[in-house]
């Protein structure tokens, strides 16, 4: 049985909350229908003060107590929002935060949550994320941080980070499989419709919608152009002739807009419908490689292993719609 505390305050953000609380809640639900009522985790609110708290939309959830006031807990969860600002300026608050997390064996944060620990000072030479938007905020603020902005979750010793909103809930779905094994972790995900588990390094942003923003208007064609011929050798050559510039003229100019090579960028649209293909379809892995022009298998695993650190079956095994 793990005891899980979930800080409230005024205007946090409702799914960084009850996002984490329903996998909880699912694991818990699981647990008892397998072992005869066994629970995984207990579930504690608190707060500035006890009483009811209302969230940025309007939802008021209730705190069992103040913050400080319970006993030994395994997890503090740390939830982002509007209200945050206001926290982390309240230094009495902090400095009880601080106190109730040397409680903790787990402290986890979610979304812009991540400001919480760091007033607290407990962040210091860890690595962390955040919600993309706030996290040259929170690098800025506390230099001595290691913010790492794409990442949907990280761990670095017991301090959990997660980004944006629902990035709570596939870092709740890890924590359980931490705890629990990962059958459990994958029978919360079907309860809860969740089609894919998220590894915490996987980007917070999809691959298409990054390479075509880094294309800008200039190559917004050949980006298209690229995305209907993937199967293609799409050499610079072939791509310095469809833009019409000489390959080193196209090679240079490309760089400088995109900040990628040109064979980089077309790896990248590769792994992307490489993943595609492995979360909506049966098609052997080999198969995958010749559909998004990688060829041969062996270099689709390479591939797949610089960039996400896992092999493309693997990746089938976790992320592969329901």
């Amino acid at each position: 049985m793990r005891w899980i505390e979930f800080f409230l305050y005024p205007d946090a953000t409702g799914l960084d909350i009850v996002g984490p609380l329903d996998v909880f809640t699912a694991a818990n639900w699981i647990l008892g229908q397998k072992g005869n009522g066994r629970r995984g985790y207990r579930i504690l609110f608190s707060a500035k003060r006890p009483g009811l708290v209302r969230l940025n939309s309007g939802l008021q959830l209730h705190a069992d107590m103040a913050i400080g006031k319970g006993g030994p807990i395994d997890i503090l969860l740390l939830p982002g929002g509007l209200g945050t600002n206001q926290v982390t300026q309240d230094l009495k608050l902090i400095n009880q935060i601080g106190m109730r997390a040397k409680d903790a064996k787990q402290i986890v944060s979610v979304c812009s949550g991540a400001f919480i620990p760091a007033a607290c000072g407990m962040l210091k030479g860890k690595k962390v994320t955040t919600h993309w938007s706030v996290a040259d905020d929170l690098a800025r603020k506390y230099p001595d941080i290691k913010v790492t902005p794409d990442a949907i979750y990280i761990r670095d010793d017991n301090i959990y980070s997660s980004a944006g909103v629902t990035a709570g809930i596939d870092l709740a779905l890890a924590l359980v499989e931490e705890h629990h094994g990962s059958q459990l972790a994958m029978d919360v995900a079907r309860i809860l419709v969740l089609y894919l588990r998220r590894p915490g390094r996987q980007s917070q942003f999809s691959a298409p919608m990054k390479l075509r923003a880094k294309a800008g208007s200039k190559f917004s064609k050949l980006h298209d152009w690229i995305l209907e011929n993937l199967k293609q050798s799409l050499c610079v050559e072939s791509l310095a002739e469809y833009v019409a510039m000489s390959p080193r003229n196209f090679s240079r100019i490309f760089s400088k807009t995109t900040g990628m090579s040109p064979g980089k960028y077309v790896e990248s649209m590769r792994l992307e419908h490489a993943r595609e293909l492995l979360e909506s379809g049966d098609s052997s892995v080999e198969t995958v490689a010749k559909e998004s022009g990688f060829i041969r298998e062996e270099r689709l695993r390479r591939v797949f292993l610089r960039q996400l650190g896992i092999t493309p079956s693997q990746y089938r095994f976790h992320f592969k719609q329901n």
